[in-house]
């Protein structure tokens, strides 16, 4: 699988986990350069609280277009610190 936008790869891996038709990424399988963290937390009632990143390519940001889980509940355990995309990103 890999996570592009804008023209560039933002992740690559035949390891992905699969929840709820996303796809959650390796942490060691994304292009650091290219995220920053973001202020953003939500939480899912099953999953937990999820944590943001930002993704700035060629000097566009992608405010909160990716997001991970750094303590999940149990329920969610086999997607701690995986990183999985929206907002344009194209995952395939």
């Amino acid at each position: 699988m890999k996570a592009t936008w804008n023209g560039a790869t933002l992740a690559e891996s035949d390891d992905t986990v699969v929840v709820e038709r996303n796809h959650y990424f390796p942490p060691d399988s994304i292009h650091r350069a290219y995220f920053s963290e973001s202020d953003t937390h939500t939480t899912c009632p099953w999953k937990g609280e999820a944590s943001y990143y930002n993704v700035t390519v060629n000097g566009t940001t992608n405010e909160d277009a990716a997001w991970y889980y750094p303590n999940p509940k149990e329920a969610a355990a086999s997607i701690r610190d995986r990183v999985a995309f929206w907002k344009g990103v194209v995952v395939g």
